[in-house]
């Protein structure tokens, strides 16, 4: 993954208040405490710098600074060795000034040597001093750079989900503390890169599909599927309509398409509800509007060309069609193709640098059938990504430690975290965040993270702003 996080705003750090009393009067004076916004960072292969954020307890009360020292190992800072900084180190300190008012800091930490494959290769960031009336460092006053790719100790990040239309899939990788997001509606079809021929359809945008008896894509016209339309699609509240999506567990083996044929007499038309666009209009505060206009209806045929595919589409009403080839790619889950701009699309991540997606989603309701679900988030259980949830009250976050790991409640359904981190809200009521749960999140590579969520909303109380803060346990 190869997007650096916008991480939140949010302080995790200790603010400490001082007193001045006299029989008269008391005065609270509030110190202004520095502090990193995460305690390491990591650079991927092909990434040569990052910001190194600093947060505030309160609005700078007047010009100051702040100076960040290092120590290195394995690494000497300078032109011509391993890393220098922006502004640039004098002394072995780096000064970043601060405005009055100011509410954060950054610098720039540029990488210009890799480490050798098997050895150690980082720097280590000190919160040294800070130059302000009643300013001092507190929480987390130290930072760890790893110069190659090792597991994130934690922190906080907000996936950029887009507000109360949520119209992106944000992908989250933990241990590179990595966000990478892309429009919902960026793809229709996603194949899969595995050993079956298995195609997959974009649930974000509550897409429905279902099999005909033909073989001739060119000959299926508008009037001959006329009376199946209504039943192909999201949110019919008939138990029966989860034939035409995709199994919510993410199993490929649940796909509403089924495993295509090798020999092409076999792979049947099928009929494909394009579902919805995004919403556009802003709903009331807390509410969400995530599909807007139908996206009309298609027409599809997959076939095998060896180890790849050759899918065939037009629109319901055409009497040709067109043809795009899909080469595997062992590196990814999927390979993606937009049917509106009749292009393969680049969506996921690799499937080994993404553990969470927060999206919209198809889901069901046991004897109701499909039903789109917005503030979603499904693991990357094809990149072998677990979860499970937790009860605070047994366990709280800050107590949960390594030792108490369940290794059997380790889910590998894409939904184990789900919608549970949220409660859903009913007539007069909107949703709200469960501050009674947090999650342990086992990576691909078996790291294994305690996850908490911090925010459904703004701070205007509008919905599609989620947030999280996460530790690695060790």
């Amino acid at each position: 993954m190869k997007i650096t996080i916008k991480p939140i705003l949010t302080l995790l750090l200790l603010v400490l208040v001082s007193a001045c009393s006299s029989d008269d009067a008391t005065v609270v004076q509030e110190d202004f405490v520095v502090a990193f916004e995460n305690p390491s960072v990591s650079f991927g292969a092909s990434e040569d710098e990052k910001n190194i954020d600093l947060v505030f307890s309160t609005a700078a009360p007047e010009n100051g600074s702040v100076e960040i020292s290092f120590t290195g190992t394995n690494a000497t800072y300078g032109d011509t060795e391993d890393f220098v900084t922006v502004p640039a180190a004098v002394n072995g300190v780096v000064t970043l000034d601060i405005a009055s008012g100011a509410e954060r800091a950054s610098f720039v930490f540029k990488k210009l040597k890799d480490a050798v494959e098997g050895t150690e290769k980082s720097i280590t960031l000190e919160i040294s001093a800070v130059h302000l009336s009643d300013g001092l460092s507190n929480g987390t006053t130290s930072m760890q750079v790893a110069f190659e790719e090792t597991a994130a100790l934690g922190g906080q990040m907000a996936p950029e989900v887009g507000g109360p239309n949520e119209p992106n899939q944000v992908y989250i990788d933990l241990s590179a503390q990595n966000q990478s997001s892309i429009s919902r509606e960026a793809w229709d079809l996603a194949f899969y890169n595995g050993d079956a021929f298995r195609v997959a359809i974009n649930g974000s945008l509550y897409m429905a599909v279902a099999e005909l008896d033909d073989i001739d894509i060119d000959a299926v016209t508008a009037e001959q599927v006329a009376g199946l339309q209504a039943s192909v699609a999201v949110g019919t509240f008939d138990a029966a309509n989860t034939a035409y999506v995709d199994a919510p567990s993410g199993d490929i083996k649940g796909t509403a398409i089924k495993e295509v044929p090798e020999v092409d007499a076999a792979n049947k038309v099928y009929l494909l509800n394009m579902g919805s666009k995004i919403g556009t209009e802003e709903p009331e505060t807390g509410g969400v509007n995530t599909s807007g206009d139908s996206r009309g209806w298609m027409k599809i045929r997959v076939l095998r060309n060896g180890n790849d595919y050759t899918l065939q589409y037009a629109r319901l009403e055409d009497t040709t069609h067109k043809e795009i080839s899909v080469s595997k790619d062992a590196a990814f889950n999927f390979q993606f193709v937009s049917l509106i701009s009749d292009t393969l699309v680049s969506v996921e991540p690799e499937k080994d640098k993404w553990d969470l997606n927060f999206t919209v989603f198809t889901n069901e309701i046991e004897g109701y059938g499909s039903y789109g679900y917005a503030d979603f988030v499904a693991t990357n259980s094809k990149g072998e990504v677990s979860a499970y949830k937790v009860d605070a009250e047994s366990k709280s976050y800050e107590e949960f430690t390594i030792s108490d790991i369940d290794t059997e409640a380790l889910d590998t359904d894409q939904r184990a975290i789900g919608s549970s981190w949220r409660n859903g809200g009913g007539p007069g009521t909107l949703p709200s965040l469960k501050e009674d749960v947090f999650f342990i999140v086992k990576d691909g590579d078996g790291n294994y993270y305690k996850l908490k969520f911090t925010a459904l909303v703004n701070e205007s109380g509008v919905r599609g702003y989620p947030a999280f803060e996460y530790t690695l346990l060790q």
